[in-house]
């Protein structure tokens, strides 16, 4: 018999097949990284189905096996060899295979050249990056697959990070979108990380097979799949046993293997579980219970009395803190004593959590206490704010600045940590000196902890309390959580514990903290009165390693998770007003509210909204670039540079003058020379047809083809822009590369950047459709007028049959109009200043390269500047 083991990052695969080749017995569980006991009770129960002296060919493959088969003394098959073994026996006809796995995804072409293609260190887009967001939509795998086939509307998420994804998904949620639009917005996210990251310029056709677990369990996930693809049925495959196909190799491997009997496997197993020794390791947190004990006393005494909210009659001051992941609601007395105080999950609908607290509050209170007025910070700021007609709304750093104050007037150092976010203010005066915050990467945040925690099968609370005791906390470093995944699962494979893992980490949020996020050169920078607070330095293992790492003792409130809510309802209280506007009693059990995604088609931007509704009559629109929704009325009509030079190149229309038509991408630096080209082919008779302005759509139709995801978004949108012209069913294509721009003399060189000068090139390599056209990619600068046009003469004669008479007659009217161009820019910038000085408006000079008048790469910014009575 032949037996395949597949360990990979988040699973293990055992299977089992006769000396025909069928499949006798196959086992697929998590094995939440305890991967030598998931896997020893796995071989155990395939006692069930062997005897003891019966002779196994064995193989074992994975991310997480090779390790394990050195110790076994077992064959290992790398697992993209393995997967083509599996399809070269059982679906012999196929021409490309994807596969994701837990962390790992791979695509392998099997025809026109064998050729593999594997993730790298980034786990975007793949079993692992599914979890998470199930998780942050509060709904299990099932759940998560379910409601995306119920969506009507894909929204644009980031698939090559699950923190860039959660910065996606989170604003919508707290704006009210579907749930079920998120959730195939999320394997859309799958798809286009597969597309983009792995098939890297090669189209993915013919009969495509898709494998591994996530393929194999997602019916939403394969939909997507097949409509991106535009895969009929029967080129689109999900075998039976998708989820095997590795370990189903890894056996097919084992064939040519020496054989061991099931008896000898289950020794070396048993064997092989010699842990090794842990070199890098810190001391511990705590050194015993007594002084965790002193610890724990030293920072119970940063409280905030409580008050029986049943006895107290008077004045009530509310404050709500609708966070990224957590809802966290306070109400105050007239002395800032706590009456009320909430924290949990706002579980991607903190409009219902906050509806359901008012309601518990409501009974509270009685007629006995009266709310004389309500805050609220935080994401859903608005959206809780509209909903629920409170008073005020307030930047979050104020409302945390106002609540440490609370604790220590002469606070001059804040640290807040939450789930996804990291703040740091520094006070001066008095005031808020300088804000820091983390960017894109949340491996500091509670959130990287509570993944972690999952993953290794654990509740947070109890995974954090592990850490405490660790004997030996692992060195971890600061590192981004991809890369994370790696240090531990080596620490897992050196014998590291759960409890030293634990520990580790919480050093890890702290140094991410501090030297990614602060960036400090020397802790004593910080000061000396230090307030931390947020959700996670409740955990005492992040405390601890904060206080150990700085060298001195902070304070952290008992209510550290709840310090936004607790300044918000302090600075309501400050505001004061007579009356409250917050929802009644009365209106709060009619209160409805409902959310629906439309797109916005009061101009060409097309913005995706979600409207949510209320019982009142009331709307909270989310997702716009610009007030029309919300008015109904004309964009702002105050001048705008970038929509007056879009709108004159926009204007270039195509006329025939009887030589055919010729397509001109529009993209990186023809959105300056545009006026150049344009003119010089009409003169020479051609109708010339551009690809328009960019979208999301466009981008969608060329990323297949894209080499490189590092290459910038400008640059990968030509790739889209190609399609959209062949799509046209034009024959002829020009876009020419350029070393040099235009000279302005306003610099030392006018070098083009090396991706706009030549990425045409790359373009003819990558995009199979430019085979089938005439693709023209000549290298003519422009920027020389007696050079190009001695180039000019020679080239365009050649390929285009143009007499020189006429060349030289487009070459002139080609300067011209682009000397008409840059005076337009020119004049209409002047009237532009002059005007807003007129009227006292606000001027700002938008810097930024030609391309970035396109309206999908500058997303807006212009028109969100104009709104505020600005001109660009």
């Amino acid at each position: 018999m032949l037996l395949g083991i597949d360990i990979g990052s988040t699973t293990v695969k055992v299977i089992l097949l006769d000396d025909e080749k069928n499949i006798l017995y196959s086992n697929y569980q998590r094995h939440f990284s305890s991967i030598q006991e998931t896997t020893k009770k796995m071989l155990e129960e395939l006692g069930k189905y062997v005897e003891e002296d019966n002779n196994l060919h064995v193989a074992i493959t994975g991310s997480a096996g090779l390790g394990m088969s050195n110790r076994m003394g077992l064959a290992f098959v790398q697992e993209v060899f393995a997967t083509q073994l599996s399809i070269k026996k059982y679906i012999p006809d196929a021409d490309v295979a994807i596969e994701l796995g837990g962390e790992d995804a791979k695509i392998v072409f099997l025809t026109n050249g064998l050729e593999y293609r594997m993730n790298g260190s980034c786990a975007g887009g793949t079993g692992a990056f599914i979890d998470q967001m199930a998780t942050l939509l509060n709904v299990s795998l099932d759940e998560l697959d379910e409601i995306s086939r119920q969506h009507d509307k894909i929204y644009t998420i980031a698939s090559r990070c699950g923190v860039f994804a959660k910065s996606d998904i989170q604003p919508l949620l707290n704006q009210g979108a579907s749930k079920a639009n998120i959730a195939a917005s999320i394997y859309q996210a799958v798809v286009d990380q597969t597309v983009a990251g792995l098939a890297q310029g090669r189209d993915i056709e013919g009969k495509v097979i898709f494998l591994g677990g996530p393929l194999k369990f997602s019916k939403g996930l394969q939909q997507r799949f097949t409509k991106s693809l535009k895969l009929t049925d029967e080129n689109a495959v999900f075998p039976e046993n998708a989820e095997f196909y590795v370990g189903l190799g890894a056996a097919l491997y084992g064939e040519g293997q020496e054989s061991v009997t099931y008896k000898e496997l289950i020794s070396k197993f048993s064997k092989s579980g010699k842990k090794i020794q842990i070199t890098s390791s810190y001391p511990p947190l705590f050194e015993d219970k007594d002084e965790y004990d002193k610890f724990r006393e030293r920072h119970m005494k940063d409280t905030v009395p409580k008050v029986d909210i049943n006895a107290y009659q008077g004045d009530a001051y509310l404050g709500i803190d609708a966070g990224s992941t957590t809802t966290k609601i306070i109400l105050i007395d007239s002395q800032d004593n706590i009456l009320y105080q909430y924290y949990g999950a706002n579980k991607g609908n903190p409009v219902d959590i906050v509806k359901d607290k008012l309601k518990e509050l409501y009974e509270l209170i009685g007629d006995r206490i009266n709310i004389k007025s309500s805050g609220v910070i935080g994401y859903g700021e608005d959206l809780i704010r509209s909903a629920f007609s409170l008073d005020v709304g307030l930047v979050e750093t104020v409302a945390h600045y106002r609540a440490a104050k609370h604790f220590n007037k002469d606070v001059n150092f804040i640290l807040d940590i939450g789930g996804q976010d990291i703040k740091c203010f520094h006070i001066k005066n008095g005031a808020i000196d300088s804000i820091m915050l983390n960017e894109a990467c949340s491996s500091g945040c509670g959130s990287f902890i509570q993944t972690y925690a999952t993953a290794l099968g654990h509740d947070v609370s109890d995974f954090a309390k592990m850490a405490l005791f660790a004997k030996n906390p692992i060195d971890l470093g600061s590192r981004c959580t991809v890369f994370m995944n790696s240090s531990i699962k080596q620490a897992q494979k050196d014998g590291a514990t759960v409890e030293d893992i634990s520990a580790g980490l919480s050093l890890s949020v702290v140094k991410n903290a501090l030297y990614k996020v602060i960036r400090v050169v020397s802790t004593e920078e910080l000061g000396k009165n230090i307030v931390v607070q947020g959700g996670t330095f409740l955990n005492d293992a992040v405390l601890r390693s904060f206080e150990k790492e700085l060298g001195i003792n902070v304070i952290r409130p008992e209510i550290a998770g709840l310090m936004g809510a607790f300044g918000a309802a302090l600075y309501a209280k400050e505001v004061g007003s007579e009356k409250s506007s917050i929802i009644s009693k009365e209106q709060l059990k009619k209160f409805e509210h409902s959310s629906q995604s439309v797109v916005c088609k009061l101009c060409t931007n097309r913005c995706n909204l979600t409207v949510n509704k209320f019982v009142d009559g009331k709307k909270y629109i989310s997702g716009n670039r610009c007030e029309r929704p919300h008015t109904g009325k004309e964009k702002n009509s105050t001048i705008n540079m970038y929509k007056k030079k879009l709108e004159y190149l926009m204007s270039f229309k195509g006329v025939d003058g009887g030589k055919g038509k010729i397509g001109l991408p529009m993209g990186l630096n023809m959105y300056e020379n545009l006026p150049f080209w344009h003119t010089f082919f009409t003169t020479l008779g051609y109708e010339v047809v551009h690809s328009g302005v960019s979208s999301r759509e466009v981008y969608t139709k060329g990323q297949h083809s894209i080499p490189s995801d590092t290459v910038c978004y400008p640059a990968k949108l030509m790739h889209g822009h190609i399609e959209v012209l062949l799509e046209k069913g034009l024959d002829k294509i020009f876009y020419p590369c350029n070393s040099y721009n235009f000279d302005e003399k306003i610099g030392d060189n006018h070098y083009n950047c090396p991706v706009v000068a030549y990425y045409s090139e790359l373009l003819d390599a990558n995009i199979s459709g430019l085979s089938k056209v005439k693709y023209y990619r000549p290298y003519l600068g422009i920027h020389k007028p007696k050079v190009f046009k001695k180039k000019a003469i020679k080239y365009f004669a050649e390929n285009f049959g143009a007499s020189k008479k006429d060349i030289i007659n487009a070459c002139e009217k080609a300067y011209k109009a682009y000397e008409e161009y840059k005076n337009f820019v020119i004049d209409r910038t002047e009237f532009a200043i002059k005007t807003a000085r007129e009227k006292g408006q606000n001027i700002i000079v938008l810097a930024g390269r030609p391309y970035h008048i396109d309206p999908e790469i500058n997303h807006g910014i212009d028109e969100l500047m104009v709104s505020y009575n600005s001109v660009i």
